[in-house]
Order: structure tokens, then C-alpha cells, then sequence
């Protein structure tokens, strides 16, 4: 086995208290305080919303409004719509189902640690003992590299936003780090690790989809197979069974209390594995562009580790993480829509991989991942900087109307929290990178500290100076109140034609309105560009327009309000 030699002095720590901190300013900034945004995050909010002002069938058969959702399973949606029950009296509806986002961002974090903790101590992977000493304890290389691993996945450029949506997504990558934990800690406690195993992909297969579920669990049958010191016995009977009864238990309470769910739960399961029976050009293309980017600087990393340690594969530091890591990649590319959340349960695996080719870095590539974070993030935090200033004051007067143009309508205020907060994050960043460019200290986890602290400021920057500007573009807020002003005061229900599901569900929160299905007797028509084919949808009914209105930041979406007749 491959010996990595590093001394005592270069294997120092990052201290308990401030890898806490930083991932507590990283979750908190960007959690509260803000509108659920277009799309995936105003669609899990929804579900939870439905759910927590709902009957057993809205719990047991996720939907908006009467509309079903089959993207996942209920489990991470049940977590949220408990936390609106729990939390109602002191949050909003949406800040309340965020908790459950910010809790399972630290259990990803945690996991993501203890895995590399126990990989990392293993003693086939002890650096090279010196005659006379010097080398760093088992438990103290475990921890170094668990630091560079966190770091690392903080580091993700994609990870900001998507860790922070309120969705059955941040769940998911939640219990694949438990997966990956589970395999890890079968190496030396095999009933426990299997127990941890089977928990995490029963969970999955209530969070997510079957096909996602069967490939985790396929990819532990795949990693005892190549990493022999792993028990293929225990992840079959104890993994199996424990995976098999906790994912029955929701099809079986479906079946036995909610009307209609053998087609509900026929379709779920048939959309979950349609949607990857083949890929698409628009698709392919949307990954390449899109993940170098968003796994970045996690994908780099991994490549360097898995050229150092490319012989011993079967070597469980390589084999656990990037088996799970391969799977998902299949999936991303075997995706028939484009999009990006499957990427995210990529960067846990890459960033413990990564962590292990941290010690055998050169200096040249670690001075120029240095640089490339010190020159990269100085430059788009002076550009959010001079963005904001000219929101407020006018000056520069080119950048000022490119703002106004892309938000008309929008009145920026000055927030001294804002301001403050954004003050002690540049600060900090200051000192972070005179710090590691005055002093060069020769610590494993030199290389990731400015991209993860890069990361976290650009983080704090958006989510506090640029706040209220992203949320009026990405809110439908006033475009709800528009709508229920325009609405007849005793009305029915809504027919909605073409109205996305992350749409429906702002629509139906901020604007308290009822909505129907095609089968339901209801008097209102909401549908969304009326220029192309949803004019059919109308021309079946007699109506009269009662309101027309759009987003000020999205000149695309159109809405018409129509009264039937």
C-alpha cells in the first residue's frame, strides 16, 4: 500500500469550534427570512404546506392543492410538514419547513466527516513512520482529512443553493452520506454498519424514487464484491431486510387508508424509472455544461486523488465512494430531462475521495488552486459589492440600469443587518487570505481553505446585500395577490391549464385560493400563455377575462385569469 509521507506539524487540525462555525453561517445565511422560490423549492414547500393543512390521504399520496407530485417520496416532505405543525406559532409556514432543510444539511455533514474519520485512520493508510518519529497518530490523520473533506464539499460552487431549498433533494443527499457512512463503518463493525445501511436505503426508497434506492443498494452489493474486507453476508441479510420492511411501510399504510393509491403509487414507480430509460441531446448537453461547474472544485480534486490511488481501487477509501459516485453518474446521464438534482448527491462522494489525494498534492497545483480561488471570488465579491451599491445610489449609472432592467419595479432598501453582516464576511475573507498567502502554512488542508471560505462569502454576500433583489425575481408573491384581488368572492374552485407546479403551490399559499382538477365543477380558469396551445383549453369553455398580469422580473410567463361561464 501506497505510504504518503507527511510529518506531525502538517497534519495540525482545523479547530472543533470554527469548522462548527463555518457550517453553521453557511447553512443559517440563506435558510430564513425569504419567499419560497420558483420551481423546485416552491414545489417541496407546497407539498408540506399541503400536507400540514391537510387529511391522511394528502400525508399518505404527496400532491398541491389536489394536484399529485411523483418527483419523491413522502419521508423528507413529512419531516417538513411536521415542522410547519411543530413551529407555526413562532415561524411562517416556509421558514418553519426550513428548519428541516438546515437539520439535514448537518447530518450530511456530519456523515460526510465520520465516514472520512474512520477511512482515514484505517491502518493501511497511515503515512510512512519515520526512524525517528514524527509521523501524525491514526486518529489525528483521520481527523485532518475528515477537515479537508468538509471543507471541500462546502467548497462545491453548486451545493449554496441547492443545500438550501426547501426539498425532498437535501434529504436524499442526507442518506446517501448515510449510505456511504454505513459501508464505512462496516469495515470494522459489520452488524452496526450493515444496520446503518439498511436504515439509509429504506429511508431513500421513502424520500426519493425505487430506481434510486435499488442503485444504492446495488452499489453496496457491487462495493463488498471489489473490497473484500467488507461482509457481503451481513449487507444482505441485515441490510436487505432492514431496507425492505422500513420502504414497504408507506405503500402499505397508502394502500390500506388512501383512495386511489395503487394508481398513485403504479404511476410514481413508473415515472421514477421512465425518466431514466433513455437520454436526450438537451439533456447530455445540460450536464456537460452544467456539472464541471456545479462539482467544482470537488471533481478536479477526486481526479488527482484517483491518480495517486488508481492501483489500489479495491482499497476501501477508493472503492466505497466512488462506487456510490459511478452509480449516480450513470443516472445523471442516463436522465431523460435535463436538469441538475441528481448533481448534487454526486459531491459527498467526490469530496471524500478528494480528501485523500489532499496530502499528495504538489505545491505548484496548490498555488494555483490558491490563486485561482484568491483572484475568482475577489472579483465576484467586488462585483456583488458594486452591484448593491448601485441599487442604492445610482452610481455606476450603466451597472445601476442593467439592474432595473432586469427587476423593473424593484425598490432596493438599506438593511444595516445586511450591511454588517456582509461587512464581517469581506473582513473575514480579508484576513483568511492574507493569512494563507503571508504565513503558507504547510497544513493538508492549505488547498481548500480559500475555496470553501470563497464559497461561504460569496454565500453571506448573495444571501444578505443581494437578498431582496433575487427574492422579488424569483417570488410569485405579488403576482398571488394580483390574482386573488381579481377573483370573484364566491367562487368555486380554479381549472388551471399549464400552471407549474411550483406556481400552483405559491399561487395556493400566498393567495389562499381553491383550486380543482379537470373532473371538479369549477367556475375560474387560471392558465399561463394563453398565445400557443392553452387557447384550446379555453375555447371548450365560455369565459371572460378578468385579470392579465406576469412577474415584473419574467416577461415569458404570462397568466390570465378567466371567469367561466
Amino acid at each position: 500500500m501506497k505510504r504518503v509521507r507527511i510529518t506531525a506539524s502538517a497534519a495540525r487540525k482545523i479547530p472543533r469550534s470554527l469548522l462548527i462555525a463555518i457550517c453553521v453561517i453557511y447553512v443559517i445565511v440563506g435558510l430564513f427570512g425569504r419567499d419560497p422560490w420558483k420551481n423546485e423549492d416552491a414545489t417541496g414547500f407546497g407539498v408540506m404546506w399541503t400536507m400540514a393543512n391537510g387529511n391522511l390521504t394528502d400525508w399518505l399520496l404527496p400532491n398541491i392543492a389536489g394536484h399529485p407530485i411523483y418527483e419523491s417520496g413522502p419521508l423528507i416532505l413529512w419531516m417538513g410538514a411536521l415542522a410547519i405543525r411543530v413551529f407555526q406559532k413562532w415561524f411562517t409556514a416556509h421558514d418553519a419547513a426550513r428548519i428541516v432543510t438546515g437539520l439535514c444539511f448537518y447530518m450530511t455533514c456530519t456523515f460526510v466527516w465520520y465516514g472520512t474519520y474512520l477511512l482515514g485512520r484505517r491502518s493501511e493508510l497511515q503515512p510512512f513512520k519515520y526512524a525517528f518519529g514524527g509521523e501524525p497518530e491514526p486518529r489525528v490523520y483521520g481527523r485532518v482529512l475528515a477537515d479537508g473533506a468538509l471543507l471541500i464539499l462546502l467548497a462545491c460552487f453548486g451545493l449554496a443553493e441547492r443545500g438550501h431549498e426547501t426539498t425532498a433533494d437535501v434529504g436524499q443527499l442526507t442518506l446517501v452520506t448515510m449510505t456511504i457512512y454505513g459501508l464505512v463503518r462496516s469495515l470494522d463493525k459489520p452488524h452496526q454498519g450493515a444496520t446503518w445501511f439498511g436504515i439509509s436505503i429504506g429511508c431513500l426508497a421513502l424520500a426519493s424514487t425505487p430506481l434510486l434506492a435499488f442503485s444504492m443498494w446495488l452499489s453496496g452489493l457491487i462495493v463488498t464484491n471489489l473490497c473484500h474486507t467488507l461482509s457481503l453476508r451481513c449487507i444482505i441479510i441485515i441490510s436487505t431486510s432492514i431496507a425492505t420492511f422500513i420502504a414497504g411501510t408507506w405503500p402499505a399504510a397508502a394502500l390500506q387508508w388512501a383512495p386511489d393509491s395503487q394508481q398513485w403509487l403504479s404511476k410514481w414507480a413508473t415515472i421514477s424509472i421512465g425518466s431514466f430509460s433513455r437520454s436526450s441531446f438537451s439533456s447530455l448537453s445540460y450536464t456537460a455544461k452544467n456539472l464541471v461547474l456545479f462539482a467544482w472544485p470537488a471533481w478536479p480534486l477526486a481526479i488527482c486523488s484517483l491518480y495517486t490511488w488508481w492501483k489500489w481501487y479495491r482499497a476501501p477509501h477508493v472503492c466505497i465512494p466512488m462506487t456510490l459516485a459511478a452509480t449516480i453518474l450513470i443516472l445523471v446521464f442516463l436522465q431523460e430531462h435535463q436538469g441538475n438534482r441528481l448533481f448534487m448527491l454526486l459531491l459527498p462522494p467526490l469530496s471524500i475521495v478528494a480528501a485523500f489525494g489532499l496530502p499528495t498534492l504538489k505545491p505548484s497545483t496548490i498555488n494555483a488552486i490558491d490563486w485561482f480561488a484568491v483572484i475568482s471570488f475577489t472579483l465576484l465579491a467586488s462585483f456583488v459589492w458594486i452591484v448593491w451599491l448601485a441599487g442604492l445610489t445610482g452610481f455606476p449609472l450603466s451597472t445601476a440600469r442593467n439592474l432595473y432592467r432586469l427587476v423593473p419595479g424593484f425598490k432596493p432598501e438599506f438593511s444595516w443587518t445586511a450591511f454588517l453582516s456582509a461587512i464581517l464576511a469581506t473582513a473575514a475573507w480579508i484576513v483568511l487570505v492574507t493569512w494563507r498567502i503571508s504565513n503558507s502554512p504547510k497544513v493538508i488542508w492549505r488547498s481548500v481553505v480559500l475555496s470553501s471560505g470563497g464559497t461561504t462569502l460569496m454565500w453571506v454576500l448573495l444571501m444578505t446585500l443581494w437578498l431582496p433583489v433575487i427574492n422579488y425575481g424569483r417570488t410569485y408573491r405579488n403576482v398571488a395577490a394580483q390574482i386573488s384581488a381579481n377573483l370573484p368572492a364566491n367562487y368555486k374552485c380554479i381549472l388551471t391549464s399549464h400552471v407549474g407546479d411550483g406556481q400552483l403551490a405559491s399561487f395556493a399559499y400566498f393567495g389562499q385560493m381553491r383550486f380543482g382538477t379537470h373532473n371538479d365543477d369549477c367556475d375560474v380558469l387560471l392558465q399561463q400563455d394563453s398565445r400557443h396551445s392553452d387557447q384550446l383549453l379555453l375555447n371548450s369553455y365560455e369565459g371572460q377575462l378578468l385579470w392579465e398580469g406576469h412577474r415584473p422580473a419574467d416577461r415569458n410567463e404570462r397568466f390570465q385569469l378567466y371567469i367561466l361561464q
